[in-house]
């Protein structure tokens, strides 16, 4: 029997096989493309998976050229909607190459011209990030925009003054950062918000009232939603706004009854935090004080879809999410991923080191202890990668995306920035 004979029976890759191969219709190649890299083992290997596919034959190889094909591929697999680069195979390929830096700790570090003296008592409380921007949020009320293209800083936005109810009440309790708006809460119930790149006027969008309220002790949110976290009055501890019309549409919720007492303490000295809140991009919202985390429903008027008490309580500190899953960190200094909405273990790992702040973004969970070690774990299965080689001293906040890390150091308030995006 011939040798082109033989692997046509045994189903080989002679040329025989290779040009029936080359018949299929081009659709039906680039869904077996797709279907192939969605189900590689992690995103990484996607890459892979997709190179043997275009080696199969020329015909093969011709539908890497297909737009669609990387459209549909950046978004299933980066989920990314928004095209960045000149081609979507150019966005999927430094996706790619800016997650797997952040897998083996690639980084270039940088820090932002603004530091704090050490006699005023000011601090940073939030730091945002968008595409290209940093927001800083100060216990004085300021927040500092950043551009992250060049480090820049280019504006600090203060709260439009009135009559304040605590030496903080106009601290920064939130921001929601997007290349085209900022919007920032303070904690006594004010919104402000501002256009980025026009003449950047702040206005204020919604008054606070602490007397009715209490403190808003956190805030969050998109361009269609805005989340605030109360405490200081019983039943009120969600307020949650349409964020195109600025319509204040719920108002309700227990979660931060009992630390009512805390708001209050929140306005006139620094506190452990009460609570956070995290807004997904499902029409979800996940919020968390010392001992419960429930999920709740935006859409639906604040609908609670799954409730937890932690015996062991909860880091808030150390609490965050992505799109798809929770931080949540106990004070024994486990931290477990949980899968929204169901709050089903992902995995697990163990954090050293007392006090501890921390964040996710779509692929790592990055951890910064009181000695300023930032250290970082994958987490779809929870293995340590490494820590970074910087130590910063204790942090007031940090904030990672798949691209960037920022962390403020305590003592100078010195915004520490490693990049990690492809180069």
């Amino acid at each position: 029997m011939s040798t082109s004979s033989s692997e046509e029976v045994g189903g080989g890759e002679g040329p025989s096989r290779r040009r029936r191969m080359s018949m299929w219709p081009e659709p039906f190649v680039e869904a077996l493309a797709f279907r192939v890299a969605i189900d590689a083992d992690g995103r990484l290997a996607a890459a892979h998976a997709l190179f043997n596919i275009f080696q199969v034959c020329s015909t093969w190889r011709a539908i890497s050229r297909s737009e669609l094909l990387w459209q549909n591929l950046t978004r299933h697999i980066w989920n990314t909607w928004h095209l960045r680069h000149n081609t979507w195979r150019e966005e999927y390929i430094y996706r790619h190459r800016t997650f797997n830096n952040f897998r083996r700790g690639r980084y270039m570090l940088t820090t932002l011209p603004f530091n704090i003296p050490s006699d005023n008592g000011l601090s940073c409380r939030r730091l945002v990030l968008s595409d290209h921007h940093l927001a800083a949020g100060f216990s004085d009320g300021a927040v500092r925009l950043f551009y992250l293209p060049t480090g820049l800083h280019l504006s600090t936005f203060y709260p439009q003054h009135r009559d304040r109810l605590g030496r903080f009440s106009s601290s920064v309790s939130g921001i929601i950062l997007s290349d085209v708006r900022l919007v920032f809460a303070t904690l006594d119930g004010d919104i402000h918000a501002t256009i980025i790149n026009g003449q950047m006027l702040l206005r204020r969008a919604h008054i606070g009232n602490v007397v009715n309220d209490g403190a808003l002790v956190d805030f969050t949110g998109s361009n269609r939603w805005w989340v605030g976290l109360y405490a200081g009055v019983p039943g009120r501890a969600f307020h949650i706004w349409n964020g195109e019309t600025e319509e204040l549409v719920f108002v309700g919720g227990t979660l931060t009854d009992a630390e009512a007492l805390m708001g209050w303490h929140l306005l006139t000295e620094i506190t452990d935090l009460i609570g956070r809140v995290r807004v997904t991009s499902y029409e979800n919202a996940i919020a968390c004080t010392s001992s419960r985390v429930i999920v709740f429903d935006l859409q639906d008027q604040g609908v609670v879809l799954h409730e937890e008490e932690f015996v062991r309580g909860v880091i808030v500190g150390c609490f965050d999410c992505n799109d798809e899953a929770a931080l949540i960190t106990d004070r024994r200094g486990a931290a477990s991923l949980r899968r929204l909405v169901s709050l089903e273990e992902v995995c697990r790992f163990r954090v050293r080191g007392g006090r501890v702040l921390g964040c996710v973004n779509s692929g790592y969970g990055v951890i910064i202890t009181a000695e300023g070690v930032i250290r970082v774990w994958e987490i779809e299965g929870g293995d340590y990668l490494y820590h970074f080689r910087e130590r910063m001293g204790e942090c007031n906040a940090i904030v990672c995306d798949d691209r960037y890390v920022a962390a403020v150091a305590s003592s100078t308030g010195i915004i520490h920035l490693w990049d990690f995006g492809a180069q």
